[in-house]
């Protein structure tokens, strides 16, 4: 990202760290007079376990661009939310930061509100949220319709459906290029997060239990999640085609939200069919 400012103007990065600063409240405890609001630059230095004229400099736009380790220690020291770490990260290094794993999260009850929302409001579009682990933590009801995830359906890891569920794998015309996908999103989205114990294990357990796995594993393909076409044979509605868009949930980058539009009026046609016949047998 450009910085654009008027010659002889402080840099965005050095006004963004004293307005930060500005902003804390100092500790009870803290002695002396002070005749400016929040911090003093060596609390702040202190705190990120810096030096003070190493975070001077910083503030006065002196010092060159700082490593993703001082930022992250900043971004504490400062008290800043994810917006705030993503936009000191953007002026430092003109680059977002990398995401931060959370502990896992399973069943739909995970989901914020707003985006459980949203899920419904997809009435025939059928639509998930999962996780970089591929565990899904969302889902609407013409996703249990045409997909086969909901309540009742069991595992809840895409991967281990896809390579260890004959069912699943019967239903996928193109289960090769699938499976091939999936796993290079994978890959892309954990390295995304510096890595995870949960993957980790996760590799290793589809590694003893799929030659599929193992073979596309090594592969060491990767890809960001995009769009694109995926065709299902339906037990009942027969061949489906589905175009696929994938949007990151702001505010929760740890989650993926992928929708599956019906690509024909005769496919939705038969979306909508299954849709009335899920809610008939409910």
């Amino acid at each position: 990202m450009a910085a654009t400012t008027l010659p002889g103007a402080p840099s965005p990065l050095a006004s963004f760290l004293r307005d930060r600063r500005a902003r804390l409240r100092p500790e009870a405890n803290a002695g002396g007079r002070r005749r400016t609001p929040g911090l003093r630059r060596e609390e702040v230095a202190a705190r990120a376990g810096v030096s003070v004229t190493w975070y001077t400099w910083l503030e006065q736009g002196r010092g060159g661009a700082p490593s993703a380790e001082v930022l992250e220690r900043l971004a504490r020291a400062l008290e800043l939310d994810s917006a705030g770490r993503e936009m000191l990260f953007l002026l430092g290094q003109q680059r977002p930061p990398p995401l931060r794993p959370d502990p896992p999260k399973h069943g739909p009850t995970a989901l914020p509100a707003p985006l459980r929302a949203v899920l419904d409001a997809l009435t025939t579009c059928p639509a998930i949220v999962k996780t970089p682990t591929c565990d899904l933590v969302g889902w609407n009801e013409a996703a249990e319709a045409v997909l086969g995830h909901g309540p009742d359906a069991g595992e809840r890891n895409m991967l281990r459906n896809l390579f260890c569920n004959p069912a699943v794998r019967a239903r996928l015309p193109d289960w090769e290029t699938n499976a091939r996908f999936m796993i290079a999103v994978f890959r892309y989205d954990i390295a995304r997060l510096g890595g995870s114990p949960e993957a980790d294990a996760l590799v290793a357990e589809l590694c003893s239990a799929s030659a599929d796995f193992r073979r596309l594993w090594a592969e060491n393909d990767v890809k960001s999640h995009g769009f694109g076409t995926k065709r299902i044979a339906h037990p009942v509605a027969g061949p489906l085609t589905l175009q696929f868009a994938t949007f990151a949930v702001a505010g929760a980058d740890h989650l993926t939200m992928i929708t599956f539009a019906p690509a024909t009026a005769a496919d939705a046609r038969a979306v909508e069919v299954l849709i009335a016949r899920k809610d008939r047998a409910a």
